[in-house]
């Protein structure tokens, strides 16, 4: 193991301080973002959810509308398709929860 002083080690150390730059990521194009996949799944379960009645589209809609939002990357494509989402999640917890009751199914 060897000891390294101070004075020669910053004498042989090849970086210079004053050449560092700060690190500033490319800037990415929003075409070019990887697909927002738990936004597309709340819009269907969404959909899904007033369409067939389940409760649990509904619900599982608003959990992966929350993951979408907290993952958004573009703020107005997102924005737009969150706000879809939670608005069709919404209704079928509306529809489901306040409507009429479905018609009971003959055994």
């Amino acid at each position: 193991m060897s000891h390294s002083h101070g004075n020669a080690s910053s004498a042989n150390d090849p970086r210079q301080p004053s050449m560092a730059k700060p690190y500033t990521p490319r800037p990415v194009a929003p075409e070019d973002l990887p697909v927002d996949y738990s936004g597309f799944i709340a819009v269907i379960l969404g959909v899904t959810g007033v369409m067939f009645r389940y409760k649990i589209c509904s619900w599982l809609a608003i959990i992966f509308c929350a993951q979408s939002l907290a993952n958004m990357r573009n703020l107005e494509n997102d924005l737009k398709q969150i706000s879809m989402a939670m608005m069709f999640a919404i209704m079928g917890l509306v529809t489901n929860y306040l409507g009429p009751n479905r018609p009971a199914t003959k055994k």
